[in-house]
């Protein structure tokens, strides 16, 4: 983001935008229990900025990990093994009630849901000659939040970590789980440069699905 301020701090609607993906989930799952993994070295400043704005809805905080991997390993430490979790980026500020709740009526069915958006542009593969087309129809572009069974997801972080483990659904494959995917939503988007803020900030003068 180009900025000393952590992106998941920085200000959307005039809160940070942390307080909105939160929310969001409280919202629409007020008996759920939130856990926040957050770099030990910012929690302070996230209880500073929950006194600043008046933020009441209730979470835990737990201090993250090297990686994403670690973070959601120390996070799911903290819930019992039964029932369902979703794991979601604080940097989706955007997600809506209807995915969040698609997502967990799909995983009661089918053991776990991932929400994912066709491609919509060409695409090539690199080579070592240079480069080829590839049937985009093949592809999926992969969103959050993730929902599992407890227990299994739980099972799945016991594994070694491995680089290529860039969401929780690689996780879960990795320890022998088919991965159940779910129409995901273009609005729902991460937000990863300053361009996505402007993006995210008219998305949000829409009411709340």
């Amino acid at each position: 983001m180009g900025s000393d301020v952590p992106k998941q701090f920085m200000l959307l609607a005039e809160e940070p935008m942390l307080m909105h993906t939160i929310r969001a989930f409280a919202v629409t799952c007020p008996d759920a229990s939130m856990v926040v993994p957050l770099p030990e070295r910012q929690i302070r400043r996230w209880e500073e900025l929950i006194r600043e704005y008046g933020f009441t809805v209730p979470h835990r905080i737990v201090s993250g990990g090297a990686t994403r991997f670690h973070s959601v390993l120390n996070g799911l430490s903290e819930l019992p093994s039964d029932g369902l979790v979703a794991i979601h980026d604080g940097a989706r500020p955007l997600v809506s009630k209807d995915l969040i709740i698609r997502s967990f009526r799909e995983a009661e069915t089918h053991g776990n849901a991932v929400p994912a958006l066709p491609v919509t542009e060409s695409i090539r593969q690199l080579t070592d000659g240079g480069n080829q087309p590839v049937d985009r129809t093949s592809f999926r572009l992969v969103q959050t939040p993730q929902v599992f069974l407890l227990k299994e997801i739980q099972q799945a972080y016991q594994q070694p970590y491995r680089p290529e483990f860039t969401d929780d659904a690689t996780v879960m494959e990795a320890a022998g789980f088919c991965i159940h995917l779910i129409d995901g939503e273009p609005e729902n988007i991460k937000i990863t440069c300053p361009k996505d803020l402007i993006i995210a900030q008219a998305l949000m003068t829409r009411p709340f699905h």
